[in-house]
């Protein structure tokens, strides 16, 4: 078919332009085409926001972006997730947050209005946060048959701290009780180092705390250890037995995580691209390392977050009842 200059001309202007828009097009629906913000729920320091940097720094990578860390602490990580929960699904509100405030805090909290398990997006686990059940050094007991002997004859006479009521420690405590059937008294507290401090001043019998937490109590000899919270025994502290090892413990498990999550309603493609980046991130030899030194096991990418929010929701609504727990206990 032959044209005309004047007809060439035309069609050659179309396809330039239709080229254009198609590349500007494009360019506005490539994720990511801006700068992610990534909320902490949490002050800085602590073992979320350390978290919640790593995977800052594996988006940043993994997605050419720039990635802003947003500390936003208060109510045990309420505050935070709730800002996330109400921004827009578009994939740059993102909430690096743990099991407190994404299945937990919900049973607790009369002030949270959303539910983890249906107005966020789970995109991926991150990493786990293993804990430990100690004992002060004034408390007479070495292993876990000594503690169950010691309280099975004592009921209520012996306390365990946690850093908050709702928080997964307490949780952690109260599934001890149920499962040992065993009576003890819960002390919360307004975080970690007032509770650490009654511990090792022997004002507190007993406590969860991380592996982080309790080395230098151990080292000090203020505290001893008595079993981790894990279904497996924590690859790092290989001699220390999971509580589900003891016969009056069987199927005990119940542990702390990190994770990312977003707005319910974000697209299939974006939580693709996020789950992609995070488990190319994690396999990392240097991120691994970075996150284990931390005491923080990085996820396998097996893990689906939808699920072990459902069923850490259902552990945690069954233990509420068990203990009547509420904010004012």
């Amino acid at each position: 078919m032959n044209l005309s200059p004047a007809a060439l001309s035309r069609r050659t202007l179309f396809a330039c332009t239709a080229a254009l828009l198609g590349g500007a097009l494009h360019a506005q629906t490539a994720y990511p085409n801006k700068p992610i913000r990534i909320v902490v729920p949490y002050a800085p320091g602590g073992s979320v926001d350390m978290v919640g940097r790593v995977i800052g720094d594996i988006l940043a990578k993994q997605l050419g972006t720039t990635v802003v860390i947003e500390n936003v602490p208060g109510a045990a990580g309420v505050v935070g997730a709730q800002r996330v929960v109400s921004s827009k699904p578009d994939g740059y509100t993102l909430l690096a947050g743990s099991s407190n405030e994404m299945a937990g805090t919900k049973f607790v909290n009369a002030a949270q209005k959303y539910d983890p398990a249906v107005d966020l997006t789970p995109i991926a686990l991150t990493a786990s946060a293993p804990n430990l059940w100690v004992a002060g050094a004034h408390v007479p007991v070495k292993n876990m048959d000594e503690f169950i002997k010691l309280v099975k004859t004592n009921p209520g006479k012996y306390s365990y701290g946690s850093p908050g009521i709702g928080s997964t420690p307490h949780f952690s405590g109260e599934l001890i009780k149920k499962t040992a059937g065993v009576h003890l008294v819960h002390i919360p507290y307004k975080g970690s180092p007032a509770m650490t401090g009654d511990l090792g001043g022997g004002n507190l019998d007993f406590a969860i705390l991380s592996p982080m937490a309790s080395a230098p109590l151990v080292q000090s000899g203020k505290i001893k250890i008595l079993g981790a919270t894990t279904a497996e025994r924590i690859s790092s502290l290989k001699n220390v037995p999971a509580l589900a090892e003891h016969p009056a413990l069987k199927g005990y498990a119940l542990s702390g995580w990190f994770a990312l999550a977003a707005p319910k309603g974000l697209s299939a493609d974006i939580v693709a691209s996020l789950q992609k980046a995070v488990q190319a991130g994690l396999a990392d030899p240097a991120i691994r390392q970075r996150l284990e030194a931390a005491g923080t096991p990085p996820a396998t990418g097996t893990e689906s977050l939808a699920q072990v929010i459902r069923t850490d929701m259902g552990k945690y609504a069954e233990l509420v009842k068990f203990a009547n727990i509420t904010l004012d206990n």
